[in-house]
C-alpha cells in the first residue's frame, strides 16, 4: 500500500511488492526461469500470501507433501524459518525442507526493508534414501510407495548450481524493486512539486490580479490629483480676476471720495459710501491674495503628490509587470512538474 509520512516521504514499511514491481513481469519472469534452470519457484509478500503462481513445481510436492493436511503445514514451517532467516541476513538463503530437498529464500528488498520472498528449490544434490522418505510419508500420511517413487524423479543438480540460481533470482528481483521503487519516488516527488507549483501559480495569479487592481486606482488617483491641480489653477485664474476688480473698485472708491470732496456739504454721504467701498475693496483684496497663498501651498503640495504618486504609478506598473512575468514562468514550470508527473506515472 501507497502512504506518506507526514514529512512527504514515502512509507517503506507500507510498501508492497506489487506497488514496485509489476506481478505479470515477475510472473512471466519466474516461470521462464524456473524452466530454464529445472527448478520450482513462487514468490510471496512478507507474510508469506502467494503473489505470483507457484513455477515448475514437482509431482513430489504437489501430487503428495502438499496433499495433506500435516505435510502442507510442515512445508508452511519450513518456507517461513528459510524466508526470515534470508530477511535476517539480506541475502539468499539455501536449505533443506522437511522433505529432504534443497530450497531457497531470495529476499526482496527497497530501502533495506523486507517486501516479500522469492521461495525456489525442490532439487536434490545426491540420491535420496528411500527409507527416510518412507518415514516422511508415513509422518504426514501419504502412500509411501508413491512418495518414494516421486522423489526419484526430482531433479538432481550440484549445491552451487543451487546458490547460483538463487542468486540470480536475488539481484533480478531486487534489480526489479529497486527501479520499481524509484519510480514510485520519482512520481510521489513529482505529484508533490506539481501541487505546490500549481498552490504558488494560483497565489501569483491572485497577486496579478491584486497588483492589476491596484495599477488602475494608481491611474484613477493620478488623475483624481491632476483634477485638483487644474481646479487649484482655475481658482488662481479666478482670484486674480477678484484682485483686479478689487484694485478697480478701490479706484473707483478714490475719485468718488474726491468728487465728494470738490462737492462739500452736499456730498458728504456719497463720501462715506465711497469710503466703505474702498475699505471693502482693501479687505477683498487682502483676502484674495490670503487665498491665493494658500492654493499656492495646495499646488505646492499637489505637485508633490503627482511627483510620489508617479513614481509609485511606476514602481506598481513594474511590480506588475514582474509578477506578470513571474507567473507565466510558474505556470510553465507547473506544465513542466505536471509532464514530469505524467512520465513517472507512466508504466
Amino acid at each position: 500500500m501507497i502512504r506518506k509520512l507526514k514529512n512527504g516521504d514515502l512509507d517503506v514499511d507500507a510498501l508492497e511488492i506489487s506497488d514496485v514491481i509489476d506481478i505479470n513481469l515477475l510472473q512471466t519472469f519466474q516461470d521462464n526461469f524456473a524452466v530454464g534452470m529445472n527448478i520450482a519457484s513462487v514468490t510471496v509478500d512478507k507474510n508469506g500470501a502467494p503473489v505470483t503462481n507457484p513455477s515448475s513445481y514437482t509431482s513430489f510436492c504437489i501430487d503428495y507433501t502438499h496433499s495433506t493436511k500435516a505435510g502442507d503445514d510442515r512445508c508452511a514451517l519450513s518456507h517461513k524459518r528459510g524466508g526470515e532467516e534470508a530477511a535476517r541476513t539480506g541475502r539468499p538463503y539455501i536449505y533443506t525442507c522437511h522433505a529432504g530437498l534443497i530450497d531457497f529464500a531470495a529476499p526482496i528488498l527497497v530501502d533495506g526493508h523486507l517486501i516479500g520472498t522469492i521461495l525456489g528449490g525442490q532439487i536434490l544434490t545426491s540420491a535420496p534414501e528411500e527409507e527416510k522418505y518412507r518415514k516422511t510419508a508415513s509422518e504426514i500420511g501419504v502412500d509411501a510407495d508413491g512418495y518414494v517413487n516421486a522423489v526419484k524423479n526430482v531433479y538432481m543438480t550440484k549445491e552451487e548450481n543451487v546458490r547460483a540460481a538463487a542468486e540470480v533470482l536475488f539481484i533480478v528481483a531486487n534489480a526489479l524493486s529497486k527501479t520499481g521503487y524509484e519510480q514510485l519516488r520519482l512520481s510521489s516527488m513529482s505529484q508533490t512539486l506539481s501541487e505546490n507549483f500549481s498552490q504558488i501559480s494560483a497565489t501569483m495569479q491572485e497577486l496579478s490580479a491584486s497588483s492589476v487592481n491596484v495599477t488602475d486606482n494608481q491611474h484613477k488617483l493620478s488623475e483624481e490629483i491632476i483634477n485638483v491641480k487644474k481646479i487649484s489653477i482655475e481658482i488662481n485664474t479666478i482670484l486674480d480676476s477678484i484682485k483686479s476688480i478689487a484694485d478697480e473698485t478701490k479706484m473707483l472708491g478714490l475719485n468718488a471720495a474726491i468728487e465728494a470732496a470738490r462737492a462739500g456739504e452736499a456730498g458728504r454721504g456719497f463720501g462715506v459710501v465711497a469710503t466703505e467701498i474702498r475699505t471693502l475693496s482693501q479687505n477683498s483684496k487682502e483676502t484674495a491674495l490670503k487665498v491665493m497663498e494658500l492654493t499656492s501651498k495646495i499646488q505646492e503640495s499637489v505637485n508633490k503628490t503627482i511627483d510620489t504618486s508617479n513614481a509609485t504609478l511606476q514602481t506598481t506598473e513594474q511590480q506588475s509587470a514582474a509578477i506578470e512575468e513571474v507567473t507565466s514562468n510558474l505556470l510553465e514550470v507547473t506544465n513542466l512538474a505536471d509532464e514530469l508527473n505524467n512520465m513517472a506515472n507512466h508504466k
